[in-house]
C-alpha cells in the first residue's frame, strides 16, 4: 500500500485524519471526484479502508472536510496570509504554490466545479471562497490599501484565474507577468500611511 507521509509507513496515532483527507486530495487531484472511494483514499493513505468511513461517515462528509482542509495551506503557500507587508510581495508564493501544490490547487477546482451540479457541496465551497475572500481583503489592507469588500472579491477573482490560468498551461513566465500587472494596479490605488 502506498502511504502519503514521508516515512512511507501507515500515519502514527493523531495523524490518521489529516492523513485521510491530504490522501482525499490526492486521489480527486489525479483522478477527479469519480474516482474518490473509500478504498482510493484508504490505499492512498496506507490504511484500511473502515478507517475513512469511522472518520468521516460518508463520501460527502469527506469531500467537505478535504474542502475545509485545503484552504489554509494554500493561503501560506501563496503568501496570502493578512500580514503586514508591501505591495511588491503581494501573492509572492504563487508561482511556487502552483508548482509544489498542484494537487491541492487541481482539488479546489474538482470541487468548485462539482458544487454546480451538487448543491449539497455548495455551502462548503462558499465558506473556503468567503475565508479566501476575507484573507484577501485582510492582506490587502494590512498592505496599506483602503479597499471594500467588493475590490477584495474583484483581486481574489484575479488571483483565481491567475492560479488556474498558471496550473493549466504550465508556464510560470504567465504567471509572473499577470502578478506584476496585478501588484501595478494595485499600487496606483494605494494610500500612503
Amino acid at each position: 500500500m502506498r502511504s502519503t507521509n514521508d516515512t512511507g509507513t501507515s500515519p502514527g496515532y493523531g495523524e490518521g485524519r489529516e492523513a485521510l483527507l491530504r490522501a482525499a486530495v490526492t486521489v480527486v487531484a489525479r483522478g477527479g471526484l469519480r474516482a474518490l472511494t473509500y478504498r482510493a483514499v484508504a490505499e492512498e493513505a496506507g490504511v484500511a479502508h473502515g478507517l475513512v468511513r469511522h472518520h468521516f461517515g460518508s463520501r460527502d462528509a469527506l469531500i467537505v472536510a478535504a474542502t475545509e482542509y485545503s484552504l489554509s495551506p494554500l493561503l501560506i503557500a501563496s503568501g496570502v496570509t493578512g500580514a503586514p507587508g508591501d505591495l511588491e510581495t503581494f501573492a509572492g508564493g504563487i508561482p511556487t504554490m502552483i508548482e509544489r501544490e498542484q494537487e491541492l490547487v487541481a482539488f479546489q477546482y474538482e470541487v468548485m466545479l462539482e458544487s454546480i451540479r451538487r448543491p449539497e457541496l455548495r455551502p462548503a465551497v462558499q465558506q473556503m471562497l468567503a475565508g479566501l475572500r476575507a484573507t484577501i481583503l485582510d492582506d490587502l489592507r494590512q498592505r496599506g490599501l483602503d479597499v471594500t469588500p467588493a475590490f477584495g472579491a474583484m483581486v481574489t477573482a484575479a488571483l483565481d484565474g491567475i492560479v488556474l490560468y498558471g496550473l493549466t498551461l504550465g508556464d510560470p513566465r504567465f504567471v509572473q507577468s499577470a502578478l506584476r500587472e496585478l501588484r501595478g494596479l494595485l499600487a496606483e490605488l494605494h494610500v500612503a500611511p
